[in-house]
Parts: structure tokens; sequence; C-alpha cells
């Protein structure tokens, strides 16, 4: 069996997106899925690359037997995903409809060795972006899906038997779900941006604090460099931002960052870790309705 190893990576929509054309496209898949393995220890040599060999999810590391899904030879796995990305950049479907095939899809051709999830996943965000149905923001729609994982893999499979109608109606849920919760969390951050403001004693618009402020919103991990990349800002400048929320407790050191130190803003984080919570708690009531 290959397992998919979930990590605390992520990948935006935008990496899997032609800057160009905004098209869905094989290039872009494999330069995500690089990105996201050139460094570990175990998949380095194959990031960046379609499988060239069979895998399966499921089952016994050592055979297919008993394994819940066994993709496509490997050799047939270009021609599956040509028709794939002509799909996904379809315009004459309805949008959610094309999302929840797209995933479905990806996961049942499993092109890579690992990261099929992950990239899978990133995909229906890819086509709500390409679609205009997203413009701005990842609403996390996977943290509902996964609330169900036995329907989930319940309605991949049903897809995979020719019933595609299980999956959309989960992804339309999911969505819903998310959205809703998402609202909940854009309404709390700006409540953090105001009690930020308040903390520091006020800061003026255009200023590399206040710039900073509004960072930490989207980027709740910082450090000099990327301060003063994103700010705008000499490096002796974001040192004193940062320092200013330190001490407003805006912002804390990670521990064992000395050489090179990053910042975290917590509450930002938590609320964060909330939403996924929220989301799936959210999902399981309605499962159980």
């Amino acid at each position: 069996m290959i397992a998919d190893a979930e990590s605390s990576r992520a990948i935006t929509p935008e990496a899997i997106l032609a800057e160009s054309s905004r098209a869905i496209t094989p290039e872009a898949i494999l330069r995500a899925h690089h990105d996201l393995f050139r460094r570990h220890p175990d998949e380095a040599h194959r990031a960046g690359k379609f499988r060239t060999t069979q895998n399966w999810v499921g089952g016994s590391d050592y055979a297919p037997a008993n394994a819940l899904h066994v993709p496509p030879p490997p050799e047939t796995v270009p021609d599956y995903l040509d028709d794939l990305f002509a799909y996904a950049n379809r315009d004459d479907v309805p949008t959610l409809v094309q999302a929840a095939i797209v995933h479905a899809q990806f996961e049942s051709i499993h092109p890579f060795i690992d990261g099929n999830g992950r990239i899978g996943r990133a995909l229906i965000h890819a086509v709500l972006r390409r679609r205009r149905a997203s413009r701005h923001l990842t609403v996390p729609i996977a943290s509902a899906l996964v609330a169900h994982r036995e329907r989930y893999f319940g309605a991949l499979n049903d897809y995979r038997s020719g019933a595609a109608a299980p999956l959309i109606a989960m992804l339309a849920s999911a969505t819903s779900v998310a959205t809703a919760e998402s609202w909940r969390t854009a309404a709390r951050l700006r409540d953090l941006r105001t009690e930020w403001h308040e903390a520091v004693g006020g800061s003026r618009p255009g200023t590399a604090l206040h710039r900073l402020l509004d960072l930490l919103t989207e980027e709740p991990i910082v450090n000099v460099a990327l301060v003063m990349e994103r700010v705008d800002t000499s490096e002796s400048t974001a040192r004193t931002a940062i320092t200013t929320l330190v001490d407003a407790r805006v912002l804390s050191k990670v521990p064992r960052s000395r050489r090179a130190p990053v910042w975290l803003a917590q509450s930002v984080l938590d609320e964060v870790d909330d939403l996924s919570h929220r989301i799936q708690a959210s999902s399981r009531r309605l499962r159980d309705r």
C-alpha cells in the first residue's frame, strides 16, 4: 500500500493554476507537488513526478489484496489526466458539480505515490477559484468532508461505480457548512484586529506597525525577512514593529528559534484551529439529524 502521508504544508488554489491563463494544467500540478516534497527525506526523489509504479489505497503494504481502491496502471495515467484537465477547464457545467467530479477523478487516478489527498483537495479550491466562485479566500471545505470519513470514502466508491450524486451532495453540504463558519471566523479576525490596535495604543495608517497588524490576520507566522518584504520596510523598522507587538502580547516568539527567530500571532492560529473544529462539529450534527 502507498499511503498519503499528511503534512501541515498547505497548497493554495493559485499554486495549481497557470499564471497566464488561470487554467488547471499538469505543469502546475507537478510544480505544486514538487514544492510539497522537494525536501521530504523519503519522497524528494519523486517530487514533481507522476508515478511510474502501481499503487493502491488501503489493504496490505505489500500487495493490493483487500485494498479499498486500486488506481489504473501507471502507463495510463497521462491519458486519464489529459481528460481530467480538459474537464476541469470547462465553463459549461455547474461549478460545484465540476469541483466534485474533478476531485473524485483525481483521487481515483491517484497519479502520485504520495500527496494525492492534499493535491486533490486543493483541486476543489482551484476549480472554485478558476470559476470565480471564490476570489480572495480559501474556505476550509476539506474540514467538513473529513468529518465523515466513511461517508466520504463511500461516496468516492459510488463515483467509481458510476454514481456521482452522493459526492456532489456531500461537497455542496460541506461548502455550505464551511462558508457559514468561515463568516464567523472573519468577524472574529476583525475583532482581533481592533483589539490589537487598542493593545498598542493605536497605530497610524501607512506606518509599518499598522501594516504589520493588517498582515498578521493573513500571515500569523512571521519572521523579520517576511515582515520586511510584505510591509515594505527596513530591517530595523521591522524589528521595532515586531518588538512593539511582542510587548503588547500580540506576538509571541517561537521557542528555540534564536538563529532565525519566528513569531506567532497565537490568537489567529487558535481561531483557525477552532474554525476547523466548528466545521467538523456542524457537519456531524447535520449528519445525525
